[in-house]
């Protein structure tokens, strides 16, 4: 299947400031783990905060923390969302990322895997190893916290952002 863009939208729907999808936060390579009920309106403001600054959570829509969550992973000036949805039979995984189209023309150059080329590649490393190209990073943190956000919240993508379905 060809990558899919799923443009950003104008119109932003209106979600429940108060209402919470995610129901496990797990935070990479620390002890730090929230439960549906140890997930408070404090720890929301935390995880939004540290976006500017540096971050490496998984926000898990299941409660055990397996199957149906968003990475988010920052540097302060890279961020990284992908959205996974992983199933067992008959269905396809999903993987969407967000997506950042100033490098839409380093795409063919990702599958060389030239690590220290940094007009492809940011620092950012997914689950400590993985290196994250620029095409899935964005730099606007502000609309990047307004989808950590939405998607604490509602458990969607938010569509204030491009995005970017593969396979």
């Amino acid at each position: 299947m060809k990558p899919k863009i799923i443009p950003k939208q104008e119109t932003i729907p209106s979600f429940d400031p108060n209402a919470v999808a995610v129901k496990y936060i797990d935070y990479y390579n620390s002890r730090a783990a929230y439960t549906e009920d140890e997930i408070t309106p404090e720890i929301i403001s935390k995880i939004l905060k540290e976006v500017y600054k540096g971050i490496n959570v998984c926000l898990f829509l299941d409660p055990d923390g397996e199957t149906d969550w968003m990475e988010v992973l920052s540097d302060g000036e890279w961020l990284y969302l992908a959205r996974f949805r992983l199933y067992e039979k008959g269905k396809e995984d999903v993987y969407i990322f967000s997506y950042n189209p100033e490098y839409a023309s380093t795409d063919a150059q990702i599958v060389e895997f030239d690590y220290s080329d940094k007009g492809v590649w940011t620092e950012l490393l997914s689950g400590g190893q993985y290196m994250i190209p620029k095409i899935h990073a964005i730099s606007d943190m502000e609309s990047g916290v307004k989808a950590v956000e939405f998607f604490i919240r509602t458990g969607a993508l938010y569509p204030g952002i491009d995005w970017i379905q593969e396979q």
